[in-house]
């Protein structure tokens, strides 16, 4: 392990969180609220320690996949922590374990809450709480690299260890181009659903607050009512259009870019994400019919907006889908667990890992009808390594044992089993809502600190998609190869 190098660079995203806490920061100098002191008690500690643990640069830069594992994983932990500070200092959020239920929830992009007054919150903490969602929607580790001058050449492994999906690669040469790329994409599609929505008489705070919770896949309101409160539709036509902008995998918006459209047109994640998206919408939509006086614009709206938040593990709500059919309800908890497509900022187990172990599953059934058959596994025209089946096969058995686990461990709670079960998938999926009392309307306030513990391990797994967080925990990790 090269601890040098580890400490450098946590000392690099500790100066980089400090930055990013300066907007908040500014909101409050604009508000004149009560955010301000409680904001420069953590960035200013948060600054000085960055800046000295990056004094001095270490002679050994290499850094490779266990270091990228357990930099990524003390990285999230860390700014999780120091971001709740604000909410406890200021008394917002009093208790340290719901403080951190809270910011861990924004960071992981989760959008689970346990506020039920969240336009009570000061303004600029209001901003911050969305803002979270914002930063780790792309990853703070990936903004690090966008930004400071790459500390090693092997700084792909720290990007592999943070980006969703079953694989990362680079769009260019560099890893810290390609960073920059990602982000300048996720700058101008952020920037322009603000300005949509300020077009519909949205007031700017919530513009910038929506569009941050939009890009980041979270959703975190800043309205008790959630987007309903605003009662308009061009606003949830716009954030059901940048909610599956926001789903797709980056890599095709570069390509975008660079005029290779065929490679776009043929790519079969985003087909395949569309085509689930449309059948689940017509489905509930005829289910949901009655509910709605028989009116099919009614239910579409309504089906179009929540399917889009639950593919898209946004989790915003216009409509209480907990009182929708179980028809319904069920379609939509199969959308959860598949989520978006790779290398966006959905949550979920992604398009792209479902096909692979799908194939993989269709392909295995052929073997053992004729055991001399050659049988392998293609995605977008090209062959899945068998090592790569073996990673998304050992990915999905510890997903299910850790859902599994945490639902037994819920359990013990106060809820049913329908809470229990839906509160690990929709935190270890970063979907946010779930079913019964913390469905689209309601929160997890009610749970007890060793419940909001499980959830918030869950949220931390399922953002880092499993192994970061388990490897940086094993004493294996830290003993010397």
């Amino acid at each position: 392990m090269n601890y040098q190098m580890m400490r450098y660079v946590l000392g690099q995203i500790f100066k980089v969180g400090a930055a990013l806490m300066f907007f908040p920061l500014m909101v409050s100098l604009y508000y004149r609220d009560e955010g301000m002191v409680p904001l420069l008690v953590v960035l200013l500690p948060l600054l000085f320690a960055g800046y000295g643990m990056t004094a001095k640069k270490p002679t050994k830069q290499n850094i490779y996949a266990r270091e990228g594992f357990v930099i990524v994983a003390f990285a999230w932990i860390l700014l999780s922590v120091f971001g709740a500070l604000p909410f406890v200092i200021s008394g917002a959020i009093p208790n340290f374990v719901d403080a951190l239920f809270e910011t861990v929830s924004g960071f992981t992009t989760t959008g689970s809450t346990l506020l039920t007054d969240i336009e009570g919150l000061p303004m600029s903490l209001l901003m911050w709480r969305s803002f979270t969602h914002w930063i780790g929607g792309m990853g703070v580790l990936v903004f690090a690299l966008a930004l400071l001058p790459s500390g090693s050449a092997q700084s792909m492994y720290i990007m592999r260890a943070e980006v969703p999906g079953p694989s990362v690669g680079k769009l260019v040469a560099k890893t810290q181009l390609t960073a920059r790329i990602l982000y300048e994409i996720y700058v101008f599609f952020t920037a322009l659903e603000a300005v949509l929505l300020r077009c519909t008489g949205m007031r700017w705070f919530d513009c910038l607050a929506n569009a941050f919770a939009t890009a980041g896949t979270g959703g975190f309101a800043v309205l008790n009512d959630g987007i309903g409160g605003y009662r308009n539709v061009w606003v949830e036509v716009i954030i059901t259009v940048f909610m599956l902008i926001f789903s797709i995998n980056f890599n095709l918006f570069y390509m975008l870019l660079i005029k290779q459209f065929a490679e776009v047109l043929h790519n079969v994640e985003i087909k395949v994400f569309f085509i689930i998206y449309t059948t689940a919408t017509l489905l509930i939509t005829q289910n949901i019919m009655h509910l709605y006086h028989g009116s099919f614009w009614h239910a579409f709206r309504y089906a179009g907006f929540t399917v889009a938040s639950l593919c898209s593990s946004t989790g915003f709500g216009t409509a209480d889908y907990t009182l929708w059919p179980a028809f319904s309800q069920t379609i939509l908890i199969l959308l959860m667990f598949c989520g978006a497509c790779a290398g966006s900022t959905g949550g979920g187990l992604k398009v792209a890992r479902v096909m692979i172990l799908c194939k993989s599953g269709v392909s295995e059934i052929r073997r053992q009808l004729n055991p001399k058959l050659v049988s392998t596994v293609k995605l977008e025209g090209q062959v899945v390594e068998n090592e790569q089946i073996r990673t998304q096969g050992a990915f999905f058995i510890l997903y299910m044992i850790i859902l599994l686990v945490s639902t037994l461990l819920l359990s013990m709670d106060r809820y049913g089993f329908d809470v229990s079960f839906s509160a690990a998938l929709t935190a270890l999926n970063n979907m946010g809502p779930g079913l019964g009392a913390i469905g689209p309307y309601g929160n997890f306030a009610d749970f007890t600190p060793f419940s909001k513990l499980v959830i918030i391990f869950d949220m931390l797994v399922g953002r880092l998609e499993i192994f970061p967080v388990l490897i940086a925990f094993m004493p294996r990790t830290w003993k010397k190869a």
